[in-house]
């Protein structure tokens, strides 16, 4: 579905893509992480060809890249970071002035539009303005927008961001009916815990470099211990460079909380036994604690 093979970008002198290597599979959902700045928007526009590569090969859809992106472009479906629908057409004009640019007859895409407004939970909302519709709402005519064209591949960048629980657990559902229908994904996103339930492999960028991938679970076994105690409170230094030194494998301190990976939980939780100056939350281990570990916790703007 998608190929890239030593791909590298150029802005100015810094180089944002540093020959990566990718290879989507038909029918699966691929993430790609990393913190702010790591490559993946670029990464993204260098698929799609709306950015020309210095160096390596691209094939999207069986098509060179950028030579044929423009027809490779008709079978894909991009859902963009901000949403950028059009605040003067109701949300039935939306999908029909979109689905033209694809070439297509406004009978077809007007046959389409019930089942894309189902899809999106929006029955009954063909005749509302964009003004009227709320975050949760716009990013999934967003998405039912994404399939006017009904795609092999679709990109979605951070589809979920700035959503409450409630929409974001409804667009979760949506993408995997998509990957049931065959449909292949290829997602951003920051929320660790939307990549763990939807991704069937991931790729970490960071500088511009893929430096990890696989499964979840797999990443989650190679790079991190099983076991995680979260301990709080102003005591909870104290035990750390005590009782925790002795019981963890690693021991990382951000703020008030001692974060305790390990391979012996029993060993760990004894110690933190009739404390009560102490508040701890054990958990396993997951994408997140490995996206941490990989990319570090600095902040980065």
């Amino acid at each position: 579905m998608l190929v890239l093979r030593g791909v590298r970008k150029f802005y100015g002198a810094r180089e944002v893509v540093c020959g990566i290597d990718l290879e989507l599979k038909p029918g699966e959902c691929f993430g790609l992480l990393g913190p702010n700045g790591a490559g993946k928007t670029t990464t993204l526009r260098l698929a799609l060809g709306l950015s020309d590569p210095d160096a390596g090969a691209i094939h999207l859809l069986d098509r060179n890249i950028p030579r044929h992106a423009r027809e490779a472009r008709l079978r894909v479906g991009v859902l963009p970071q901000l949403d950028n629908l059009d605040p003067d057409f109701t949300v039935f004009e939306n999908l029909l002035v979109y689905g033209r640019y694809f070439g297509l007859a406004d009978a077809l895409i007007s046959s389409r539009i019930p089942e894309l407004l189902q899809f999106a939970g929006l029955e009954g909302r063909a005749d509302s303005r964009i003004q009227t519709l709320s975050g949760g709402m716009k990013r999934r005519l967003s998405l039912a927008r994404a399939l006017v064209n009904d795609p092999d591949l679709l990109v979605l960048d951070e589809p979920t961001t700035g959503l409450d629980p409630q929409a974001r657990h409804l667009i979760w559902e949506r993408l995997k009916q998509l990957v049931a229908r065959g449909k292949t994904i290829l997602l951003t996103t920051h929320f660790m815990d939307e990549a763990e339930r939807l991704c069937d492999r991931v790729a970490v960028m960071d500088n511009g470099r893929i430096i990890a991938d696989g499964t979840p679970r797999e990443l989650i076994a190679r790079n991190i211990e099983p076991e995680v105690v979260e301990v709080y409170g102003d005591a909870a230094d104290a035990w750390a460079r005590s009782a925790g030194r002795s019981v963890c494998e690693r021991v990382e301190r951000i703020g008030e909380t001692v974060f305790c990976y390990t391979q012996d939980d029993e060993r760990v939780l004894a110690t933190l036994e009739n404390t009560e100056d102490l508040r701890y939350l054990h958990r396993r281990a997951n994408l997140e604690d490995v996206f941490l570990k990989l990319t570090g916790r600095d902040l980065r703007d």
